[in-house]
């Protein structure tokens, strides 16, 4: 049984809050997927903060239009699954991952605000290390001139408490 027209609004306006909060939006199509790896599939894109929906491609082409992905509605044929995210790079990995475990699951491709990008280049995008990842090694970049010159600093009254220990053990030793 189909939607009914407020069904089909609600489900628009749904999906279209997500796409203008979003950064990235890829196509997957899984044609012959099994329920169960569908699940497998939506418990990882929770996990990452993905947002995972199967839409008629006339529901998702209402979503995206005047938007920056309306560049997208030509991509959309045949039964597709959207993942949808702030995180581009979370998108592609949760997709990529899973279409290299199940050969049915085939990424057809995506786009990023204002431009299309093709299956390759999720590809691509999912080989880069997340915002957590980036974020990480540059506070590490920042910490490691400020760690350095605190143990520095303790160095100091480190070397002179030893200079001392070894003075009176030296002491204690002639007497």
């Amino acid at each position: 049984m189909g939607l009914s027209l407020d069904e089909k609004q609600a489900v628009v306006s749904e999906v279209a809050a997500k796409v203008a909060a979003a950064q990235a939006i890829v196509l997957a199509e899984y044609r012959g997927l099994e329920v169960g790896d569908m699940t497998e599939l939506r418990r990882k894109a929770r996990a990452s903060g993905v947002y995972l929906r199967v839409l008629k491609n006339t529901l998702a082409r209402r979503a995206v239009k005047d938007t920056p992905f309306a560049k997208l509605a030509d991509q959309m044929a045949g039964p597709l699954i959207y993942g949808i995210s702030g995180d581009p790079v979370a998108t592609a990995k949760v997709m990529n991952e899973f279409a290299k475990a199940n050969e049915k699951f085939v990424i057809r491709g995506g786009a990023m605000p204002n431009a299309l990008i093709s299956a390759k280049e999720v590809q691509a995008l999912a080989s880069m290390p997340s915002r957590e990842e980036l974020l990480a090694k540059l506070l590490g970049t920042m910490q490691a001139p400020v760690a350095q010159f605190v143990r520095t600093l303790n160095e100091v009254p480190s070397r002179f408490v030893r200079t001392l220990a070894a003075v009176r053990d030296a002491r204690e030793q002639a007497a």
